[in-house]
């Protein structure tokens, strides 16, 4: 640190620490999303995600997404496969890179993941398996969720962060398969992370009693009296249909308008906020959200505020007794210029998994085995918006579920 070299060293971190944001990166693809132009965000996410770099992560988890709204199930799936394998991979930091960020920028260390993103790409990974009709991977993508979900509790992180729609779709996973007992558990599971899915009354109460838990199937019974069985639950010519609606977008990550060494989520506007479905010949049927991200991802920072401020503080001691050595061998000048540098590059960490919805749906519905025409229709309030996604067939096979999905963009 007493060489000019390392003078040097400071200032090339006030150089990358006034390069452009991740956020400012993503932004155009973003947009092109939003306005359907999906080929053209791919077009500028691939190149930034087969990049190797300490961003390499984030960019993979927004590829990937993007590829699965433009229903490349298969190109998606190859994509989130790389981003888990590199969440094992690198789960640590380097000693030089963390001081690089101490000195610097704490976006200059490899971006890890939050740990509900974890869980979500093998949530995304048995979505895509599901369009792809490959329920054996998409199984393999449920067993791995409840690996992932020890691991984090181990780890010691929040029980919203465990992500109950991942073990949800596990359930519907193991009903469709006819494996009750472990949807049962799944459905369990979930409830205990979150009970307020507006689905998970009936598919306790119809799982329970299809797995033969008796005295589970009378306790839920009077816990949930509400509950009206549905006889199209145990008819095996019947099946039911199951639509994924991601809608919106979750919270972008900017700098706080008070101090940009601190992270501030922003909720984005949508105009379409629930999903109808028209099956031809059979009625409306209307979205229902099992899980909201934008309330998980505000959560999260605002629990990593504490653990922010105290590197923060660390951070900010290790720089004031940089420069004072550097002031000490190369004079006033030098140091003034080292403190100044450090200080300008110190700024929050804004990357993120920016494609995530703000919440998903689902929409659901029993019906008898055939083939089956529908229109998804974005709506507000009641009222139609532009998302809309028309003559949309489908085949309900006797006792499985037809997954499709759908993310409304606007």
């Amino acid at each position: 640190m007493v060489q000019l070299q390392r003078l040097s060293f400071i200032l090339l971190i006030f150089v990358l620490g006034a390069c452009s944001t991740y956020q400012s990166k993503i932004q155009g693809s973003r947009n092109d999303l939003k306005s359907g132009q999906v080929q053209a965000a791919l077009d500028q996410l691939k190149p930034l995600a087969e990049k190797d770099s300490d961003d390499q992560l984030v960019y993979l988890l927004d590829y990937g997404t993007a590829l699965q709204i433009a229903g490349k199930y298969k190109e998606s799936s190859d994509v989130f496969l790389k981003a888990d394998k590199m969440v094992e991979l690198n789960d640590y930091h380097s000693v030089s890179k963390i001081a690089v960020a101490t000195l610097g920028s704490e976006d200059m260390v490899q971006y890890k993941g939050e740990s509900y993103e974890k869980i979500l790409i093998s949530a995304y990974l048995a979505m895509d398996y599901l369009m792809m009709g490959q329920f054996d991977d998409a199984m393999v993508e449920v067993r791995r969720v409840n690996e992932k979900i020890s691991k984090i509790r181990q780890d010691g992180r929040k029980n919203y962060e465990l992500n109950p729609y991942a073990n949800y779709l596990a359930g519907l996973i193991w009903e469709s398969d006819g494996k009750f007992d472990d949807a049962y558990i799944s459905y369990v599971d979930s409830s205990k992370i979150d009970s307020s899915n507006p689905f998970l009354p009936e598919d306790l109460i119809r799982t329970a009693r299809k797995s033969r838990r008796t005295d589970d199937y009378q306790a839920l019974k009077k816990q949930y009296p509400q509950v009206v069985e549905n006889p199209d639950w145990y008819d095996k010519n019947k099946g039911e249909v199951v639509i994924l609606v991601q809608q919106g977008w979750g919270p972008e990550k900017h700098f706080s308008p008070v101090d940009n060494r601190w992270p501030k989520l922003y909720p984005v506007f949508s105009s379409t906020n629930s999903t109808k479905m028209t099956i031809d010949g059979v009625g409306d049927f209307h979205s229902k959200m099992v899980y909201n991200v934008e309330q998980v991802v505000i959560k999260t920072l605002d629990d990593d505020v504490g653990w922010m401020i105290a590197r923060k503080v660390g951070a900010t001691v290790a720089k004031a007794v940089v420069a004072d050595q550097i002031r000490q061998k190369q004079g006033e000048l030098a140091g003034f210029l080292a403190a100044v540098a450090m200080r300008v590059s110190d700024r929050a960490d804004l990357r993120q998994w920016s494609t995530l919805p703000k919440n998903f749906q689902m929409i659901r519905t029993w019906l008898p085995a055939g083939e089956y025409t529908m229109t998804l229709q974005g709506t507000n309030g009641g009222n139609p918006t532009a998302d809309r996604w028309e003559n949309v067939k489908f085949t309900i096979h006797p006792g499985h579920k037809t997954f499709l999905s759908w993310r409304s963009l606007r």
